[in-house]
């Protein structure tokens, strides 16, 4: 598997797990395991990248360590700040909240 395809599929499993986290430590923001999740994996997938650009300077070696550690901690910050984001606009415009 290509390494550029590794980092994607890390920055948005760890996007998921953000969004869910944040989603579980503010019940106020939260959207449910499916909207933590969509809402994470999109954050986590644009999070990724960016930390991964700033990290390298712009020049991706997809196969380096830091490459894989960027798109792991973009992903999962990225992928929270989204979900919350999402939550707090929902919550502002007098959406239901999810119950757990």
């Amino acid at each position: 598997m290509s390494g550029s395809l590794v980092n994607v599929i890390l920055a948005l499993a760890a996007g998921a797990i953000g969004g869910n986290a944040v989603g579980a430590m503010f019940r106020q923001f939260n959207l449910g395991p499916l909207g933590n999740s969509i809402a994470g994996i999109l954050g986590g997938g644009l999070g990724g990248e960016i930390l991964s650009m700033i990290v390298s300077g712009g020049a991706v070696d997809a196969s380096s360590v830091e490459s894989f550690v960027a798109q792991i901690i973009g992903g999962g910050v990225g992928g929270g700040l989204l979900m919350a984001i999402v939550g707090i606009i929902r919550q502002t415009m007098g959406g239901p909240t999810a119950s757990a």
